[in-house]
């Protein structure tokens, strides 16, 4: 089973990277083929609404990085998505590529349905609450199982490293990333 990371971080190896990059391996542990995918350096548009999905199932029309980070998160069977909280919210990079996804899946053959994803927000001080939610309704829509932990899956920290000191946010990935082990397995046998 392959489980893949998205960060929506502007910062390449940041907080977000960082606790991704946890969980990746305590699943890798677990047995799980991972991948990280950093969205620091990639062109995503936002959605145009031009329906052209609707027309060519399971492509989206506009030519930048989707093209290439679509079909790996297709082919997850365990897919994590993190943001740090901007301005309240996820970033505009990570919301557009959700938004697209979203969109092509749903007009298409959606290969999201009852696989394990989960969002992990990190966060300076507040919006955690917010960006969970947010992130989670992509999951929610595309008929995606979330599993639990012991809290929300967030974690506090500004300067990177920062989020690592957060012990119990630390624990809370860890936990995180056990169940989705656990439940991913499940759905596979």
């Amino acid at each position: 089973m392959k489980a893949v990371a998205i960060s929506g971080s502007p910062r390449k190896e940041g907080n977000t990277w960082q606790l991704l990059n946890l969980a990746l391996e305590l699943l890798a542990n677990e047995g799980f083929e991972t991948e990280f995918i950093s969205l620091h350096n990639k062109k995503i548009h936002p959605c145009l609404a031009c329906m052209s999905c609707k027309k060519e199932k399971n492509r989206c029309a506009q030519e930048d990085d989707f093209q290439e980070i679509f079909p790996k998160m297709q082919a997850a069977g365990a897919l994590l998505v993190g943001s740090p909280v901007y301005f309240g919210s996820a970033t505009p990079n990570l919301m557009a590529l959700l938004d697209r996804a979203g969109y092509v899946a749903r007009h298409g053959d959606n290969h999201f349905h009852r696989k394990v994803g989960t969002p992990i927000i990190v966060a300076r001080r507040a919006g955690v609450n917010f960006t969970y939610a947010q992130l989670l309704f992509f999951f929610s829509i595309m008929g995606m199982i979330v599993p639990g932990a012991t809290y929300w899956p967030i974690a506090y920290g500004l300067n990177q490293g920062e989020a690592m000191n957060d012990t119990e946010g630390v624990q809370t990935i860890k936990n995180l990333a056990a169940n989705i082990a656990w439940l991913a397995k499940k759905l596979r046998d």
